[in-house]
């Protein structure tokens, strides 16, 4: 929790660097398949809309849900940048863009790209920083295969 003898704009500071470090946890964990790490940085009631998804309710199903997706990938690499991040007491919202480039198991020559904006609601808890929703604004996909060799 905050420090209420601490200097607000001290406090402004570690919060935005909290909560951004909470994101970047978010996709560092996924690329490591540390699906652990990724359970924390969400709420328990944390609800995740993935592009045209339907709503993933539930820390536990939407680690669930990524960790089935993530299994299927050789490797996973997000490249994210926090870009707003607006803290009210304990409360937050977060815009972060985001690429990620994808290679399943089955074919390690063609990879996915993705690029997209993540909307973030995060709570301050005695844990830390927690994300409480996470919506994923789908901008482009492609799909790139390795050139063959001549």
């Amino acid at each position: 929790m905050t420090d209420v003898s601490r200097d607000p704009a001290v406090q402004a500071l570690l919060d935005r660097t909290d909560v951004s470090d909470v994101l970047y946890r978010y996709a560092s964990t996924i690329d490591r398949k540390d699906y652990e790490g990724l359970r924390a940085v969400f709420a328990d009631d944390a609800r995740g809309k993935y592009g045209d998804r339907d709503w993933v309710v539930g820390a536990d199903a939407i680690v669930a849900w990524i960790s089935s997706v993530g299994r299927a990938q050789a490797w996973q690499h997000h490249l994210v940048s926090v870009y707003h991040v607006e803290v009210d007491g304990d409360t937050a919202h977060a815009l972060t863009y985001h690429t990620s480039y994808q290679a399943e198991l089955v074919d390690t020559d063609t990879v996915k790209q993705i690029v997209a904006r993540y909307h973030d609601a995060l709570r301050r808890t005695p844990a830390g920083w927690k994300i409480v929703s996470k919506t994923m604004e789908t901008l482009w996909r492609e799909t790139r295969h390795v050139p063959q060799a001549r």
